[in-house]
């Protein structure tokens, strides 16, 4: 048996779990985009990764998820938990409100990916993407 055979119900996790898993999961889908866009040299990865995986970043997605209504009842239930969740610690190099913004990005996509939803997963992560390269050009 596979430990991938192992069931998982998303909805009994705690936001800080899947908040976990969503976390190498986003990763792993930016370090694929990265390299698949041409971004090779290890310095460049490195730099154009933290622009995608950053805590602000993650909350401004999440904010532009939230206001574009672009999230179901359920997806935006599980963006509070993550949000509402108690780390006990913040990042030095973030706020407390942006931290919990780009903890709630995170949990929805653990949420995702122990559904099983890779196509919704895909949607969210491609918006997020879109979305950061735009504010990006438009600095």
């Amino acid at each position: 048996m596979s430990y991938k055979d192992t069931k998982v119900d998303a909805r009994q996790l705690n936001a800080l779990a899947l908040a976990y898993m969503g976390d190498a999961v986003y990763d792993q889908h930016i370090r694929h985009y990265l390299i698949a866009t041409g971004r090779v040299r290890p310095h460049l990865l490195h730099r154009s990764a933290t622009s995608f995986v950053s805590a602000y970043a993650q909350a401004a997605v999440m904010h532009a998820l939230l206001d574009s209504g672009m999230l179901m009842e359920g997806e935006e239930a599980v963006a509070r938990r993550g949000r509402n969740a108690k780390s006990g610690t913040v990042p030095k190099n973030t706020d407390q409100n942006t931290y919990r913004y780009s903890t709630a990005f995170e949990a929805l996509l653990g949420y995702l990916y122990f559904l099983g939803e890779a196509e919704r997963l895909e949607q969210i992560i491609g918006y997020a993407i879109e979305t950061l390269e735009r504010s990006e050009e438009d600095e």
